[in-house]
């Protein structure tokens, strides 16, 4: 599972570092594609693939909102992979589309990560804050509980 936050900077060229303890659950072969909320989600290679065959299983061909959502994600898609030092290429597109600048933070949530600009982060990051009660209580529904 991937989990915690990292800091980190994107060099001139577009790359990033991968953070180590995260290395090893992203494996060799990785996937970038536009997220919700301008982040950037990550994906092993495993879990893209599930995700993109149930993607795929929307009909696109009569469901408007499918073909949006396809286009979305799989139309920005990149397939990633490390170089020697850990680092990856973050595409242009992809890097105008998070606005992703200089400092970036990484975060894990579950089976993807999220790239984030690091001042698109913390204002994120201060709002789940100021919400967590509700958003906690809105999942018992659900059956989640701490």
């Amino acid at each position: 599972m991937l989990k915690g936050e990292y800091r980190h900077n994107i060099d001139a060229k577009g790359r990033l570092m991968i953070p180590a303890k995260m290395r090893d659950d992203l494996g060799e072969n990785f996937v970038i594609a536009k997220g919700m909320d301008n982040c950037l989600n990550v994906y092993p290679e495993e879990q893209w693939n599930t995700f993109e065959r149930r993607l795929n299983e929307l009909s696109t061909t009569t469901n408007a909102k499918a073909r949006k959502l396809a286009r979305f994600i799989q139309g920005s898609a990149n397939d990633a992979d490390l170089d020697k030092q850990g680092r990856t290429l973050i595409p242009p597109a992809l890097r105008d589309f998070a606005k992703l600048d200089k400092e970036v933070v990484f975060v894990g949530v579950g089976k993807h990560a999220e790239i984030w600009d690091r001042a698109m982060w913390e204002a994120q990051s201060a709002e789940i804050e100021e919400s967590i009660e509700e958003l906690a209580s809105g999942l018992e529904d659900s059956g989640f509980s701490f």
